[in-house]
């Protein structure tokens, strides 16, 4: 890990963050256009090329379905994720907002939310297992009221699907599993084929190709997010924790050599000795290849004067996860403008909101947290406007919209209004 004395220059000069392979976009671009244009046929292709699955259906049977269930009964990880999906769904109700009416005598104003029809949502398959991934994306759109969710999940070489994966669909109420995966899985959901429904939104995480395909489908559906890498910032004081910081660093350095592990600290000892305890609880990662890569290059340990000025580099950092490892996390916490999840204390670790605390995991990267927000069931509903006029109400403001119409030069506007109080009435 690179340790840096932080004297006041731009971050965007100490910490480089990774961006996309321009040449990943011409790949992805012919992949969308094939599905588009065969369908189920390159779909299928794609899984025997891909994932080295030769499919007889996209669809995952009901039967799978429920085989999958069985052998998970009883398990502790089902236990877990009933614990996670009763957090998920108390924090994400209370997230849902109502529409709102403004009356006058002769007038309203208002807001209706609609829940989208349709959502699809991917998840990482094949070799991985990731059942808080279809937990974190599905409860939201299920809380919002959107009435048919559809998932997308690359399938091993047998052609099955992982049983905590399709266990997690069933408790989410997901009305189909496809066993499809990568650019193709994003581009069949957008604009369906023969087998997959078409969906209104798309979300969930993927590899670079399924990022840029969730880019480049974007505007004929809406997505969640483009997400990067993942990364933490970790802000620590003399009372934190060397093992701790250097556990939390580790795990998110473990998901990819791209991933970002960063420690502002306002103590020298704490840097030194988190160095020290990096090397150390490296041994022990089966990943440790891919830990050891990214913290090589996207690792910093930045040592700044006081904690504010910490958390004034963390908001022009703007991470994914931020953790507050201090005195008083609290007291920091206003200051906070920048990041996509907020972990308070020496006993919140990043990892307690990827699974269990109830918070959304499908968070802003690549420094998008200084402009949007984690999935949230706001992202599955559609907000309408709506106004009712009386004669009298629009006669009051009339020669206004006259005025502005013209002044733009659109003259059917003014006369769409004028000809409601000619003298001959339609």
């Amino acid at each position: 890990m690179k340790i840096i004395e932080y004297k006041g220059q731009p971050l965007s000069g100490l910490i480089c963050r990774k961006t996309e392979d321009k040449a990943i976009n011409d790949i992805v671009a012919k992949i969308i256009c094939d599905v588009k244009t065969r369908g189920d046929d390159a779909l299928f292709e794609y899984a025997e090329k891909f994932d080295g699955a030769k499919l007889n259906s996209l669809e995952v049977t009901q039967a799978e379905r429920k085989e999958a269930q069985r052998k998970l009964e009883g398990t502790p990880l089902l236990e877990a994720m009933k614990t996670s999906l009763e957090n998920l769904i108390r924090y994400h109700s209370a997230q849902k907002n109502e529409g709102f009416v403004l009356r006058d005598n002769d007038s309203a104003l208002g807001q209706k939310l609609t829940p989208l029809k349709r959502a699809g949502i991917y998840v990482p398959g094949g070799t991985a297992s990731y059942p808080s991934s279809v937990l974190m994306n599905a409860v939201p759109a299920m809380i919002a009221g959107v009435s048919e969710i559809y998932m997308a999940t690359p399938p091993d070489a047998d052609g099955s699907v992982a049983a905590p994966i399709l266990t997690a669909a069933n408790m989410c109420g997901v009305k189909t599993v496809y066993k499809i995966g990568g650019a193709g899985a994003v581009a069949a959901l957008a604009y369906g084929t023969d087998t997959v429904c078409g969906v209104d939104k798309i979300t969930g995480p993927g590899n670079i190709y399924v990022a840029i395909a969730k880019k480049q489908v974007f505007g004929d559906v809406d997505i969640d997010m483009i997400a990067g890498p993942s990364e933490i910032l970790i802000v620590a004081d003399e009372t934190a924790s060397p093992r701790y910081i250097a556990a939390d660093l580790l795990s998110q350095a473990e998901h990819d050599v791209l991933s970002a592990a960063v420690l502002v600290t306002t103590s020298r000892s704490i840097a030194r000795h988190t160095a020290a305890e990096l090397e150390k609880q490296l041994r022990l990662l089966s990943r440790r290849s891919i830990a050891e890569t990214s913290l090589q290059n996207n690792g910093y340990i930045i040592i700044a004067d006081t904690v504010e000025t910490a958390v004034k580099i963390s908001n022009e950092f703007a991470p994914e996860h931020l953790e507050l490892c201090t005195q008083d996390p609290f007291a920091l916490l206003g200051a906070v403008e920048n990041a996509g999840s907020v972990f308070l204390g020496h006993m919140a670790p990043e990892a307690a909101g990827d699974y269990i605390a109830g918070t959304n995991h499908v968070l802003p990267t690549n420094g998008s947290a200084r402009f949007s927000s984690g999935l949230s069931v706001s992202d599955f509903v559609k907000k309408i406007s709506y106004i009712y006029y009386t004669r009298d109400t629009l006669a009051q403001v009339k020669d206004k919209i006259i005025t502005f119409a013209e002044a733009e030069g659109l003259d059917a506007h003014a006369n769409s209004v004028r000809i409601r109080f000619n003298q001959e009435r339609g």
